[in-house]
């Protein structure tokens, strides 16, 4: 069987859900027994998102491989279930890279590199090296940002190609949205008709139309579409907004997406098996409890506005285990600035059954999180700390436990005279040399589990893998003493030089847990992570 690849568009503005579209396009097609990989193609120069800023790019997904993605390989990961490799994401700056390397080895043996057809052949071979490396049977291509344009015009011509060489293997499906404006009473089709005839200019037609918009859309609106896009009626696909994204493979299979788009590649309607999705759905409906977490960060703001792109996978870990756990997430944003002077901002931490600390850089709004650690650890409220939460929590126990007022990072003060978080050896050179991008301790590591503490208990198991994306680790010098003040470090590294999580014993505190890797990385709705369970477990006891 040839393999088949289907391109999925964004048309008319950003931010309209293509990562969720293509990840429950997936999952349904799998559902039907296909072997599927989804590739995300970013039109940035950046090399990878590892120096991209989260309030201008949202989270910075990291792979087991190492690689810093775009937030929507995380989507894909969490949808279908699967584990990506470094080759199903490229940028515009991964890609001219390959080709200047390639030109600078000779390989194209004198020839003039041009965009048309070296840059668009190394594209093509990048795609088709992703469903070589999966063994997949239908690979998924999302193609970032909007028709139209500039900076995405390179892939839409290497689709273009694919598409005229092996027309029955590959297809399009465009996501659009069809704004519904209040004071003029109708949903409107003419940017989703102007969207397509960009696309078609690009010698690209549509397949199937997805259709976002806060209604479903009607059969009149589907008429129009159909006719001025050159779409048949059945190929319009209605996305409204939902309450759960998680809702989306479920609605798609309800208007046969998945046998249409099987029977435009040629491939066999085998039977569906969407069992575990249908129990999801049923159990976010049925939870009628509101649990309250409070996540504390400081990538908040994107002008007047508050996006939570910036900690995705936190947010989507801890609806994971309230789903799992049968309440329903209430995430209260706490920004850590708040609670850098005074007390107001601890009436709003009073109001949370749990608590988390996620990752970060920087100093900004650092004693404030540091303030909401000690707060949390003197009230017993249930705390998680991701990576640099953490080292956070490591400072603030040595501050206030262990005596060591001026216990610090030396990312932040670099002449401490307590470094209890201090910068790993091999990682000074890059620092000096202002190396940043891909140069922390990046993807899967393993680690090993304490017998009798919570982390142990919750995995359920000795050894275990999970991603990091840091430069930074609890100094050696100060291990046996933190740990003698009675703060436990329940997973290391094999060699034990590495400390991985930290915990208080349970007669100490319900839950005081902190990780130095991204467990909410490896997160899933069908499976939610051990340690984000555990934690809305016991934030639910205390509630």
């Amino acid at each position: 069987m040839n393999k088949k690849y289907i391109f999925v568009l964004g048309g008319v503005m950003s931010g309209i859900g293509k990562g969720v579209a293509t990840s429950s396009l997936g999952a349904i097609l799998k559902a039907r027994n296909y072997k599927v990989t989804a590739s995300k193609i970013d039109p940035y120069v950046n090399v990878d998102a590892g120096t991209m800023n989260p309030t201008e790019h949202g989270e910075v997904f990291v792979m087991d491989c190492g690689l810093e993605t775009d937030q929507d390989m995380g989507n894909y990961e969490r949808f279908m279930e699967i584990t990506l490799p470094a080759g199903n994401y490229m940028t515009t700056g991964s890609v001219y890279q390959k080709v200047i390397q390639r030109e600078r080895n000779l390989e194209y043996k004198g020839k003039c590199v041009q965009i048309i057809p070296h840059v668009t052949d190394e594209v093509i071979k990048t795609i088709k090296n992703a469903g070589r490396n999966n063994k997949a049977d239908i690979v998924l291509i999302e193609i970032g940002g909007t028709i139209g344009d500039y900076e995405n015009m390179l892939f839409m011509e290497a689709a273009r190609q694919m598409k005229l060489k092996n027309p029955k293997d590959v297809m399009f499906v465009m996501i659009s949205y069809l704004p519904y404006p209040p004071k003029v009473g109708e949903m409107k089709t003419k940017p989703t008709q102007q969207a397509v005839r960009e696309l078609n200019a690009n010698g690209i037609i549509p397949d199937v139309i997805i259709a976002r918009s806060e209604v479903p859309i009607d059969k009149k609106r589907k008429e129009k579409i159909a006719l001025f896009c050159n779409v048949d009626e059945k190929d319009i696909i209605s996305a409204p907004d939902i309450e759960s994204v998680y809702e989306v493979p479920i609605n798609f299979e309800r208007d046969d997406l998945s046998r249409r788009v099987l029977k435009k590649l040629g491939l066999p309607a085998r039977k569906t098996n969407l069992n575990r999705w249908y129990n999801l759905v049923d159990k976010i409906k049925k939870s009628k409890k509101t649990l309250t977490i409070g996540i504390v960060g400081k990538y908040f703001g994107t002008g007047n506005f508050i996006l939570g792109d910036s900690y995705i996978s936190v947010i989507e870990a801890v609806k994971h285990a309230c789903y799992n756990a049968g309440v329903r997430p209430e995430i209260k944003w706490l920004n850590s600035e708040d609670f850098e002077k005074g007390t107001s901002g601890f009436k709003e931490l009073k109001k949370c059954a749990g608590v988390i600390v996620p990752g970060g850089f920087g100093s900004r709004g650092i004693e404030g999180k540091i303030n909401v650690i000690k707060y949390c650890r003197e009230n017993k409220i249930p705390f998680m700390g991701l990576c640099y939460g953490m080292q956070l929590a490591v400072i603030e126990f040595s501050r206030n436990v262990l005596g060591l007022k001026d216990a610090h990072t030396t990312e932040i003060k670099r002449n401490s005279n307590n470094p209890v978080i201090d910068i790993m050896p091999e990682q000074k050179k890059n620092l000096e040399d202002r190396n940043y991008g891909a140069t922390m301790r990046l993807g899967a590591y393993p680690a090993f589990l304490k017998a009798g503490t919570i982390a142990r208990k919750a995995y359920d198991k000795k050894e275990i893998s999970e991603r990091h994306r840091h430069r930074w680790e609890v100094n050696p010098e100060y291990i046996e003493r933190i740990e003698e003040a009675g703060l436990i470090f329940s997973g290391k590294s094999k060699d034990q030089t590495l400390m991985e999580i930290v915990e208080l014993p349970k007669n100490k505190h319900p839950f005081f847990l902190a990780t130095q890797f991204h467990p909410e990385f490896k997160s899933t709705p069908l499976s939610s992570h051990p340690l984000f369970y555990e934690f809305v477990k016991t934030a639910k006891k205390r509630s």
